[in-house]
């Protein structure tokens, strides 16, 4: 009759089979590996990192030098002689009313111009993706067939057309133009994520009675948050960073922050310690706005990629 005793005692004394301990050598290999892998990784991301933000660094710490010392020698040269640093740079800009007028230009276009986008390309999306009228299909291929069209293309009709209806060189004019072509984009963006929200949700909402403006601002647009944050994000930097557009559409007297370093470059090419300020102002502030909203810009990228 077999005891406990001896029953736990040949439990000890049965030797580990051959199997058992490869299995339990390549688990802590793997795991060693899997550690070794995440430290490699993480490293090879800060220094992509930093690679990423060195001409940032380099622009910032150039806007704090002089014209004559950044002519003389680099801009690594701060490190070992950090009384190079000045802020007269930015003094001078501000009093230059070429700059501060361009930067109020700028927010001027770019604010209306993602604000259009994002309202209008969420009220279209959604009725493409959630109600139904005739062509409604028909419609959306037209949308996505805008898509493939080039600004390029646009340039001279649309200049003609604005010249025509009194807009060229406008403020409204290229707030128009950007939000002309950048509606396509929005609404193939959000009605793709508005689709992706469950019938039954909208359905339910429906029999207590939302109506659908009620069902849009209280069901899809809180849901679609992440992609409409991403949409806004990526507007404001396509109009803020323009140049071609506002070249050719803006007015020449109140051009934005793009045009205005280019027409300094071209006035005065070696007044570098105005474009240098100048040239981080205009980088920092999309920056900003990048990393202000950057955790709904991964949701929104992200949405839909796991079910």
């Amino acid at each position: 009759m077999t005891t406990p005793s001896t029953t736990a005692a040949a439990t000890r004394t049965t030797p580990v089979s051959g199997s058992d301990a490869a299995r339990a050598k390549q688990s802590l290999g793997s795991r060693i590996a899997a550690r070794a892998g995440g430290g490699v990784m993480r490293v090879f991301l800060i220094l992509v990192g930093l690679f990423w933000l060195m001409p940032t660094v380099g622009l910032l710490l150039s806007s704090l030098r002089s014209g004559e010392e950044i002519a003389a020698t680099g801009w690594w040269k701060v490190f070992t002689a950090p009384s190079q640093l000045t802020f007269d740079n930015y003094s001078r800009l501000l009093d230059n009313p070429t700059i501060t007028h361009s930067l109020l230009s700028t927010v001027m276009i770019t604010v209306p111009a993602t604000v259009l986008v994002v309202v209008f390309g969420s009220l279209a999306g959604y009725a493409f993706a959630w109600m139904d009228f005739p062509g409604r299909d028909w419609w959306f291929l037209l949308v996505v067939g805008l898509l493939v069209v080039p600004v390029q293309v646009a340039l001279i009709p649309v200049s003609k057309l604005f010249g025509e209806i009194g807009i060229f060189e406008t403020t409204f004019g290229v707030i128009l133009f950007h939000t002309a072509f950048g509606l396509p984009f929005a609404i193939f963006l959000l009605r793709n994520f508005f689709a992706e929200i469950p019938r039954e949700l909208l359905e339910a909402a429906r029999l207590d009675g939302a109506g659908e403006i009620r069902l849009f601002t209280r069901v899809v647009m809180p849901l679609g948050g992440p992609a409409i944050a991403s949409l806004g994000i990526f507007q404001f930097l396509w109009v803020w960073n323009d140049m071609l557009v506002a070249l050719i559409f803006a007015d020449s007297d109140s051009p934005p922050i793009t045009v205005a370093l280019q027409q300094q470059v071209r006035q005065f090419g070696n007044n570098i310690d105005v474009l240098a300020p100048g040239a981080f102002v205009s980088m920092v502030i999309p920056l900003a706005v990048f990393f202000a909203f950057q955790r709904q810009f991964v949701s929104g990228v992200m949405a839909g990629a796991v079910k």
